[in-house]
């Protein structure tokens, strides 16, 4: 076997010179992606040359991108046979690594991924199968019963990837993965992923691998000891409402805050501005002489807070970083390890947070297992303890002003008013405060009391649906009218109580409704789980025949947005708008596309806009819950 390929680039580089299809950077550029993981960096040039590649690399350390990113950049765009199947070990990491592909593949247009694993239908499955796709995910067991059926055609294979194939060999599936390798094409290329390279990996590699490049990426597993771990589970609150009660409560000297995206960053930096906060953004696209300026700023002093991206923030070592936040996640565990470096230097000791959502779990899990070290769940500081420090401060400022003195003048002026308006010096005082103080508030509200099950109240509007009761004979007549002795009974539309947006709050329009089957626990717990709410921060909710309007905190992170317009609820995509204060007229409905109402499996896999195969038509609460690695 070869030893790593020279072609490899240097992580630093960029993806741009990684010689990627256009079409591939450009959502690359669309996410905030600067530059490749190491494992990317070392393996895609050498699956753009149609190398095979086994690559030794943990969890966490960006190998679906490593793999999807070339494939996508090399398929042919004719709809067929598949020309890429990718093995995996569950059925999470299926639907995971079909999703990214399908993430990655926004500007290729008609690009078709198909999900196939055990405990799914198999119609949704043949039914894409025969109107083609490019790429098949999937698990050994299914795709072996495919292979036996004959519905899956692997003649036109190009791409071969084992996905964690230590993983696949202590479930029991090598032997399907022996039988799956003997039915691809012997010209196609392979690449074989593992976290550990035991006996029968290797030699499933030294049979079906035609000389390899070896690429093996140890993951950074140490994290210094003196820097305290903790990450808060985001649930209910925005997160920058959150990181600001954080930065207000959690006494620190100065603090790098990373962002995935360069325009998150920027955008951060500005909110904490606007919060009194003495911030700042470094991400790629600013200047070197700007980043040099902005970096001794914080030395100085004259910054607290600097926002960053991952490659914005390399090479960082400022004595006063006492902590790092990490806003977003990192896409892998060496990201993590580099970004909490930048505090805790020099035997100091530090701190670093992390914010996790339910979705990114999974990610929380691989971060502890790289680093070997239990990150402790935090509690968000009380508005209580908030008021505390800023009461504090605000009685320090006065001090320190009093110690630097030259009062002198404005003495004088505040006599001289007491005296002409005969008002106590007190209340001169606290007026001058309140001109001190401005706009922002001193002191946080507490939080308003409401009831967990306040959906119930407000979503359950059911004079917009006739009820029926049981007959004797077990039929449900409509109800009979209100007015029995009127023989015409009246079929007109009853009126709906008009939706009122809740106080701090803004309305949506949710494409489904009574006429889908819809209950508002699926809805509750669908938004619920995908945009990293509790359902008590979820408010009003009013079901109409074939939408929804529900009010949601001001303010969401437009990724949390985009990706709602894509959960699925009761067979229904979402496709959550912002609601422009119109109700359609309670007995009319537009019309309904063709095929707008079919499960998403019955619509060739993830080709449509990611459907989440977990909850279809279940009408469960969750229906849109994300799947979980494990």
């Amino acid at each position: 076997m070869s030893s790593p390929s020279s072609d490899s680039v240097p992580a630093s580089a960029g993806f741009s010179a990684l010689e990627l299809k256009p079409e591939v950077l450009r959502v690359l550029a669309d996410v905030g992606y600067e530059a490749p993981s190491p494992i990317q960096a070392a393996t895609i040039p050498s699956l753009l040359q149609g190398r095979d590649v086994l690559g030794q690399a943990q969890t966490g350390t960006g190998k679906t991108a490593a793999f999807a990113l070339p494939i996508l950049s090399r398929i042919e765009m004719r709809v067929g046979k598949p020309q890429a199947l990718v093995l995996t070990p569950t059925r999470e990491l299926a639907i995971q690594v079909a999703e990214a592909f399908q993430r990655y593949a926004t500007h290729i247009p008609g690009f078709q991924v198909l999900p196939i694993y055990g405990g799914q239908s198999y119609g949704p499955q043949l039914h894409a199968l025969r109107r083609g796709v490019h790429v098949v995910v999937g698990t050994p067991g299914r795709v072996i019963d495919h292979l036996d059926r004959k519905t899956l055609d692997l003649s036109e294979l190009r791409f071969m990837v084992l996905d964690e194939a230590d993983e696949m060999l202590r479930m029991g599936f090598i032997d399907d993965v022996e039988k799956v390798l003997q039915a691809t094409p012997p010209e196609r290329q392979v690449a074989l992923f593992s976290a550990t390279m035991p006996p029968p990996i290797r030699k499933i590699a030294q049979r079906h691998l035609k000389d390899p490049v070896e690429v093996t990426i140890k993951a950074a597993t140490t994290t210094a000891a003196n820097i305290r771990q903790r990450y808060w589970w985001v649930s209910g609150m925005h997160k920058l409402d959150a990181m600001t009660r954080i930065l207000e409560a959690e006494p620190f000297d100065a603090m790098i805050i990373f962002a995935r995206t360069k325009q998150a960053t920027e955008e951060l930096a500005e909110k904490l501005q606007a919060r009194g906060l003495a911030a700042a953004a470094i991400n790629g696209d600013i200047a070197q002489a700007q980043r040099e300026r902005v970096i001794q700023q914080l030395k100085d002093g004259k910054l607290d807070i600097l926002v960053a991206t991952d490659v914005a923030a390399r090479g960082l070592d400022v004595e006063r970083i006492s902590h790092v936040l990490n806003y977003d996640i990192p896409y892998d565990t060496e990201s993590y390890v580099h970004r909490i470096g930048r505090t805790g230097r020099a035997g100091r000791n530090g701190d670093a947070i992390l914010f996790v959502t339910p979705r990114e779990k999974g990610m929380l899990r691989a971060i502890e297992r790289a680093t070997r070290q239990p990150i402790e769940e935090m509690k968000l500081p009380t508005v209580e303890a908030v008021n505390d420090r800023r009461i504090e401060r605000f009685k320090q400022n006065i001090k320190d002003t009093l110690a630097v003195g030259g009062l002198e003048q404005f003495q004088q002026l505040i006599e001289q008013f007491e005296q002409e308006h005969d008002i106590p010096a007190v209340e001169i005082a606290a007026a001058l405060a309140r001109i001190a103080q401005g706009d922002r508030p001193l002191l946080l509200e507490p939080p308003a009391k409401r009831e967990r099950e306040r959906e119930r109240e407000h979503t359950r509007e059911r004079d917009t649906q006739p009820k029926h009761v049981k007959d004797g004979d077990g039929r449900r007549p409509a109800r009979e009218p209100r007015h029995r002795g009127d023989e015409s009974r009246d079929f007109s539309p009853r009126q709906v109580r008009p939706h009122a947006t809740e106080a701090g709050k803004r309305t949506y329009r949710i494409e489904v409704g009574h006429e889908h089957g819809v209950k508002p626990g699926n809805i509750i717990g669908a938004i619920a789980n995908e945009a990293g709410l509790e359902s008590q921060f979820i408010g009003r909710l009013s079901i109409r025949g074939d939408y929804s309007l529900i009010d949601l905190p001001d303010g969401m992170p437009g990724e949390v947005f985009e990706h709602l317009k894509k959960v699925w609820v009761n067979q229904q995509t979402l496709r959550i708008s912002e609601w422009d204060g119109k109700e359609a007229d309670a007995g009319e409905h537009p019309p309904r596309k063709h095929g707008d109402h079919k499960p998403p499996h019955a619509r060739g896999g993830y080709g449509g806009g990611k459907p989440r195969p977990h909850g279809h038509g279940g009408g469960k609460p969750g229906g849109g819950k994300p799947p979980r690695r494990k």
